[in-house]
């Protein structure tokens, strides 16, 4: 199929300059009413969504490779999530799973405890997103251990309420203004090899042990005594911190010393788990077992659903300790159910090979654009990161920003992340005629913005 068919079939389709006039006066009508917290990149007003499209109040069709923030996981409106959708509220929209009881709780946490990356038994809580799922993790943490100290990274993002907030060190804007905030929280360096050092392999292994030992080799001989630590909360990908993958002997070496002292290790699975790595889970690519994962997100295609899953001896708290009205709603667990099963059949293997090809491509981009420091990642969870300059390797965070929004313009929808990087986090279910349209468009934007920026002369350098 020749550029120009695949475009026709599988692109964008836009009928004018954006915004068009019904979403202009929807930005308008939102600047009146709504918060001004909320962190919006560029006016899409969206009406409709089907699989990786997205369909605006003017009519104009998107290429949606942000996904809602990593959540349509089954793609918008999958018709065997609708239809559980439908048949669900059509029978029980609501009881309270912390004070009744309806089957289906039980029936998703038996399908989740045969995927989950530790050995059962397992216990469940429901609540209603990531940040709810982490609230439960770091309160059954501090319960189960009779601990009060727990270990967060630099760069992560656990949530936005007091005590997911507390583990948070991803922006300072997400803590100005709210302290105090929540004591015995310690944060340390995140393996981040592209900005850690410039090395080859050895040397970022060497690197990421590092990060992990200081934990010994220093904060417990200093400041922190380790049989006071109940957890350390990890993103085995960091989300907001700019999809930085950790390395899996950072990760093995994590583990062996929370097993050395007792320490619980919780992984953070809210953006990327449920089959977004092309596993169900990103820590399984290490091989490293934890004790506590928090998952929300891709898990129920849209529908608000945060789960905390613990090994069973863990969640021994008494009734009362801690609950959620809506948590786990009928609703939600009927689109949970329907997205595993459309996981389960071809999503997540199709993550893994449609994210291989787009790896494979963005790799070429560190060699043929100037503002491509690093590509990484892993499945559909993939993070490209910009710089002005590649030995210094200094942030492009305006020109990234530049970047997203002629991606919108030309009618893809992406995200930024970090303080410098692009996220690409598209639906599972996303093909490979699709994601290329999607890269070309990507690849356009990016060419375009280092013609603006004056980077003609070191593209054709580092492409010489």
């Amino acid at each position: 199929m020749s550029h120009s068919e695949l475009y026709t079939k599988f692109g964008p389709k836009l009928n004018g300059p954006l915004p068009g006039p019904k979403a202009r006066a929807a930005v308008a009508q939102d600047d009146r009413t709504m918060s001004p917290s909320y962190t919006r990149s560029y006016p899409l007003v969206a009406k409709r969504g089907r699989g990786i499209r997205i369909e605006d109040v003017d009519g104009n069709e998107f290429l949606d490779f942000a996904a809602g923030i990593a959540v349509n996981s089954t793609g918008h409106c999958h018709p065997e999530v609708v239809a559980a959708i439908q048949k669900q509220a059509a029978e029980l929209i609501h009881i309270s799973g912390t004070d009744f009881y309806y089957e289906s709780m039980a029936e998703f946490a038996d399908r989740l405890s045969a995927v989950a990356p530790m050995p059962g038994p397992h216990r469940f809580y429901y609540g209603n997103s990531g940040a709810e799922a982490v609230e439960c993790a770091l309160k059954v943490a501090r319960y189960h251990t009779r601990r009060q100290q727990v270990i967060s990274f630099f760069g992560a993002f656990h949530g936005r309420t007091m005590g997911a907030l507390s583990l948070t060190a991803s922006k300072p804007q997400q803590k100005r203004r709210f302290a105090p905030l929540m004591p015995g929280v310690t944060h340390i360096q995140y393996p981040n090899v592209y900005r850690g050092c410039k090395g080859g392999q050895e040397e970022q292994e060497t690197y990421s042990i590092s990060c992990a030992r200081y934990l010994e080799e220093k904060l417990f001989k200093s400041i922190l005594p380790p049989e006071e630590v109940a957890a350390i909360f990890i993103e085995p990908i960091q989300g907001e911190g700019g999809y930085v993958v950790a390395p899996d002997n950072f990760l093995r070496e994590l583990r062996d010393i929370c097993d050395r002292h007792g320490i619980l290790l919780v992984a953070d699975e809210v953006q990327s788990g449920a089959g977004r790595t092309g596993k169900w889970w990103a820590i399984e690519h290490s091989g490293v077992q934890p004790d506590i994962v928090c998952m929300a997100k891709g898990i129920a295609s849209g529908m608000p659903l945060g789960i905390c899953m613990t090994r069973a001896e863990i969640m021994d708290w008494v009734p009362g300790s801690h609950a959620s009205t809506f948590g786990g709603n009928p609703i939600a667990i009927a689109a949970a159910l329907a997205t595993m099963d459309i996981l389960e059949r071809e999503a997540i293997d199709n993550a893994g090979k449609v994210g291989d090809k787009i790896l494979d491509r963005l790799a070429g981009w560190k060699e043929s654009h100037a503002l491509v420091g690093d590509v990484r990642g892993r499945g559909l969870m993939i993070g490209v990161e910009l710089v002005l300059d590649k030995e210094t390797r200094e942030p492009a965070q305006a020109l990234r920003n530049r970047v997203e929004t002629l991606c919108f313009e030309k009618g893809l929808l992406i995200l930024g992340c970090g303080e410098t990087s692009i996220r690409l986090c598209p639906p599972l279910i996303v093909s490979e005629d699709e994601a290329t349209v999607a890269l070309d468009i990507l690849e356009e934007a990016l060419t375009q913005v280092e013609h603006e920026h004056g980077h003609v002369r070191e593209l054709a350098a580092v492409g010489a």
